[in-house]
C-alpha cells in the first residue's frame, strides 16, 4: 500500500485529495498545525477511516517536518499548505514568505535528511498568480512569470527551489501551476465564495448588498474536486515536470457574480463602470422575495481594490492533457457556480432557521414560559 503525505490537508484542497487517494487504495497522512482554534470541518468525515492519519506539525518548523517524515516514510508528498490569500499577504508579507517560500525548502531538506529523496516524489501546489502581470495570453508552462504581489514573489520561490532540487539532487519533485479552482469547500474570505455566500443571503433576505472590488478581472475557474486528480497524475508520470492545471476557459468576476446571483434566483442587469457600476436585480423566480427587483444588490468598493491587481489570468492545460491524459472540462464553470451556490443557499437556510429557534428560545425565556 502506498503511502502519501499532504500538508495543508485541512483545506479545501487537502479534503479533496485526500479522498481521491483514499478511494485509490493509499493510506493518507496528513500534517496539520497545533492551533488555538482547531479547524477541521473538511476532513472531519474521514478521521474514523483505518487508513487516514493525522499528524502534528507545520511549515514554519523544520524539525517537525523532518520527525513526520521519518515517522511515515511516505512514498509521495502533497505540499498544498500555504498562506494562500493574495490579499492577506500584502497584509502579512513576512509570514507569507516563511510559509510560501522558505517552507517548501524546509519540505525538500527534510526528504533529503530521511534519505528519501531517490524514493519519495514530492508535488508542490504552485500558482498562476506566479504571471502576475501577464506577459501572454493565455498563460503556459513557457509563459514568462512576473509576480504581483507578495504571494506570488514568495511562490516563484518555491517553484524555482523545486526546480533546483529536481536537477542538483535528481529528486523527483514537480509543481503543478494551479489555476484559480473553486468548490463548496473554498473558503469564505475568497471572491467566489464571497459572492455565492451572498447570492444565497440576499435571497433569503439575510444581506443587502454585495460589495467587490475590479469586476473585470479575468480568471480561470475549475472544480478543485477535478484538479486533484491532475495533481496525483503529475506524480505518476515517468518523469518529473511541471504542469499548468487549468480549463482553458476565462471568465470574469462580474459573470460569476450574474451566474451566481441566477442560481439563486436573482436576475442581474449591471450599469456603470469603474466604481460606479453596479447589479441591479430586474427580476426574480423561486423563492427570491419579488421586494429585491430594481434593488442594487452588487456594487463596487475600492476598499476591495488591490495595490497591484492581476487581470487576467487564462491558463492553457494542452500539455496536462496530452501528456498526462487529464480532463480539465469535467465540471463546466456554470456547473461549477451551480454546485457551489446551491451548498450555499442550504447553508444560509439551515443557519437560519437554527438561528430562529435561538431568537424564539430566547423570547420564551424571557416571557417565563420555558425555564
Amino acid at each position: 500500500m502506498k503511502k502519501a503525505l499532504i500538508t495543508g490537508v485541512t483545506g479545501q484542497d487537502g479534503s479533496y485529495l485526500s479522498e481521491f487517494l483514499l478511494e485509490k487504495g493509499y493510506d493518507v497522512h496528513g500534517i496539520i498545525r497545533r492551533s488555538s482554534v482547531d479547524y477541521r470541518e473538511r476532513i472531519s468525515h474521514l478521521e474514523g477511516n483505518p487508513h487516514f492519519h493525522l499528524h502534528f506539525g507545520d511549515l514554519s518548523d523544520s524539525m517537525s517536518l523532518v520527525k513526520v517524515i521519518s515517522a511515515v516514510q511516505p512514498d509521495e508528498i502533497y505540499n498544498l499548505a500555504a498562506q494562500s490569500h493574495v490579499q492577506v499577504s500584502f497584509d502579512s508579507p513576512e509570514f507569507t514568505a516563511d510559509v510560501d517560500a522558505t517552507g517548501v525548502l524546509r519540505i525538500l531538506e527534510a526528504v533529503r535528511a530521511n534519505h528519501l529523496e531517490k524514493t519519495c516524489r514530492i508535488y508542490q501546489a504552485s500558482t498562476s498568480e506566479l504571471y502576475g502581470k501577464v506577459e501572454e495570453v493565455p498563460q503556459n508552462e513557457n509563459t514568462p512569470f512576473h509576480p504581483y504581489s507578495p504571494y506570488a514573489v514568495a511562490k516563484l520561490y518555491g517553484f524555482w527551489i523545486v526546480k533546483e532540487y529536481r536537477e542538483a539532487y535528481d529528486m523527483f519533485c514537480c509543481s503543478g501551476i494551479l489555476f484559480n479552482h473553486e468548490s463548496e469547500r473554498r473558503g469564505e474570505t475568497f471572491v467566489t465564495r464571497k459572492i455565492t455566500l451572498a447570492a444565497a443571503r440576499i435571497a433569503q433576505g439575510l444581506q443587502d448588498c454585495l460589495y467587490l472590488g475590479n469586476l473585470d478581472s479575468l480568471r480561470d475557474w475549475g472544480y478543485a474536486k477535478d484538479y486533484v486528480e491532475c495533481m496525483w497524475l503529475i506524480l505518476q508520470n515517468d518523469k518529473p515536470e511541471d504542469f499548468v492545471i487549468a480549463t482553458g476557459v476565462q471568465h470574469s468576476v462580474r459573470e460569476f457574480a450574474y451566474y451566481a446571483f441566477k442560481h439563486a434566483g436573482i436576475e442581474l442587469k449591471f450599469e456603470g463602470e469603474g466604481l460606479d457600476e453596479k447589479g441591479i436585480c430586474t427580476a426574480v423566480s423561486g423563492n427570491a422575495p419579488a421586494f429585491l427587483i430594481g434593488k442594487t444588490l452588487v456594487a463596487v468598493s475600492e476598499d476591495f481594490y488591490r495595490p497591484t491587481d492581476v487581470v487576467n489570468l487564462w491558463g492553457d492545460p494542452t500539455k496536462a492533457r496530452a501528456k498526462l491524459g487529464w480532463n480539465p472540462s469535467k465540471t463546466t464553470f456554470e456547473e461549477l457556480v451551480k454546485l457551489m451556490v446551491d451548498s450555499d443557499m442550504a447553508k444560509v437556510a439551515s443557519e437560519g432557521a437554527a438561528a430562529k429557534v435561538r431568537t424564539n428560545l430566547a423570547e420564551y425565556l424571557e416571557k417565563g414560559i420555558v425555564k
